[in-house]
């Protein structure tokens, strides 16, 4: 087997946690494909994985609850035509190994022919983080300081901070893929992340904001300036609630802000654009490349490639390379999201977007970090072009139906805009509507496009996997506002 480039450290840290300890080889791993091939099938891959993960949490200045595990096993994985057989092992052994490989062959009749195994072209990867270990870059007690530092900054930041909930988790994910192709890739993913809540209390009226953010680094993103961001952002979003007045219902014009509204983008457009749906036909935009399906400017891109962000990977969960991926140019749909098995039914290839929750799940073309690119037109220009409408700041949670595109989106932070200009805030504000729809309402795009802090996960099938999105300021027009008012 190849090894790709430059995941040579990468693999001998694998091969170090998943193969030595545990008396296994790269011909196990041969063996174990081979044993599969006795059957007909396409293709077959092994998915070994190791991960580490520690968890502390603290309000009123006690560290309440804390977390550690340890979680590795092996998936393997066989296809025939549309046909997939899955069995994995939290066991790492040669027979563990031999016994997951016997079970997934009888997807296929025996004596059909046996496919070679063949050597793959070596396929270049990336490298867009530190294989380091998150858990090691701070002690103990500096994590429980860091904790506390953040709460202090939100105390006082405001008198009327009455609680402080924050949060802190990291992980150490290493990964080795060795598929039938020939191909044996590893990858050492390191994942931090921050989460701080605050609430606030102003005449008996209590609201809470939050805010928080990480990326694929150690617990040295976390400096103070990154703390005093998620600080200003928590507190502000609860002091503006204390004073949102309820939202107005029907149809107006909607201002998104840049960063995390980008979740509406990849919620109402990017789960359509996956190729899983498209194959099945079950997608609004199936069957539709070199069709315009948004409005002229709005260019959608799904990009794994950013270094240090949390949805990029330096590979995707079946070995292949991640990519810049242009799904929507200027309005017109040009391609998918794929994962290797369907971009073969497809007859296309993979975009690098095999993602799978761990070992004990099968890949599915999933998104990586999805954004709108920027446009020539300043913010302030697009809130001035408003007569009566909504300008929405922050989401909370949102829902959609793949099928038909339509979305459900509570806004977490929104305001008014009156002849031009925000004026007060709103409290329940709910944005309804159809994703193709919602694109090709877009009017105007901002110069000022920005990705979310680092939050991100994505649901899908029972797998959540971490994600980035992104989007500029944009206007849209005659959008569905449920409201309380």
């Amino acid at each position: 087997m190849k090894l790709i480039d430059p995941a040579l450290a990468s693999l001998a840290t694998a091969k170090n946690l998943l193969l030595d300890p545990w008396g296994l080889s790269e011909s196990d791993m041969a063996r174990a494909i081979g044993e599969i091939f006795t059957h007909k099938v396409d293709y077959a891959d092994l998915y070994f994985q190791y991960t580490r993960s520690e968890g502390w949490s603290l309000e009123e200045g006690i560290v309440k609850t804390g977390s550690f595990s340890i979680t590795q096993g092996v998936g393997v994985r066989a296809v025939a035509g549309e046909k997939t057989a899955f069995a994995y092992s939290d066991a790492l052994s040669p027979e563990a190994l031999l016994s997951s490989a016997r079970a997934v062959r009888s997807i296929a009749r025996q004596g059909a022919g046996k496919a070679k195994i063949h050597e793959g072209k070596i396929v270049t990867g990336r490298d867009l983080y530190q294989p380091i270990d998150p858990l090691d870059t701070l002690s103990a007690p500096e994590k429980v300081a860091l904790l506390e530092r953040v709460e202090k900054m939100a105390c006082a930041r405001d008198p009327h901070v009455k609680q402080v909930m924050a949060s802190l988790g990291m992980e150490y994910d290493v990964v080795m893929i060795a598929a039938s192709d020939g191909r044996l890739t590893a990858d050492v993913r390191p994942l931090v992340r921050l989460s701080l809540s605050v609430v606030v209390e102003r005449n008996g009226r209590r609201e809470s904001g939050n805010a928080g953010g990480g990326g694929r680094s150690g617990l040295m993103y976390f400096t103070d300036e990154v703390l005093r961001d998620y600080v200003e952002k928590a507190v502000h979003e609860a002091m503006v609630s204390l004073d949102a007045r309820p939202a107005p219902a029907g149809e107006m014009t909607v201002v998104l802000a840049a960063g995390w509204p980008g979740i509406l983008l990849h919620e109402a457009v990017g789960h359509g654009l996956e190729g899983d749906f498209n194959r099945k036909g079950s997608s609004v935009f199936s069957g539709r490349i070199g069709q315009r399906v948004a409005s002229k400017g709005v260019t959608v891109v799904d990009d794994g490639t950013i270094e240090g962000r949390r949805g990029s990977l330096n590979v995707d969960d079946e070995g292949n390379a991640t990519q810049r991926n242009v799904l929507i140019e200027d309005g017109i749909l040009r391609g998918y999201m794929q994962d290797t098995l369907n971009a073969r039914l497809m007859k296309t290839a993979p975009t690098g977007n095999g993602r799978r929750e761990s070992f004990a799940h099968l890949p599915m073309p999933r998104m990586t970090n999805t954004f709108m690119l920027s446009g020539n037109t300043e913010p302030e220009e697009i809130v001035a072009s408003v007569k009566k409408g909504i300008y929405a700041a922050n989401f909370g949670g949102g829902q959609v139906d793949i099928t038909s595109g339509k979305f459900v989106f509570s806004a977490s932070e929104a305001y008014m805009i009156e002849n031009g200009r925000i004026t007060y805030p709103i409290k329940g504000a709910t944005l309804i509507g159809s994703g193709p729809e919602a694109m090709n309402r877009v009017e105007m795009i901002g110069n000022n496009m920005s990705l979310d802090s680092g939050v991100g996960t994505c649901g899908k099938e029972g797998q959540s996997v971490p994600v980035g999105v992104g989007m500029p300021t944009i206007k849209m027009a005659g959008l569905t506002v449920g409201g309380t008012a």
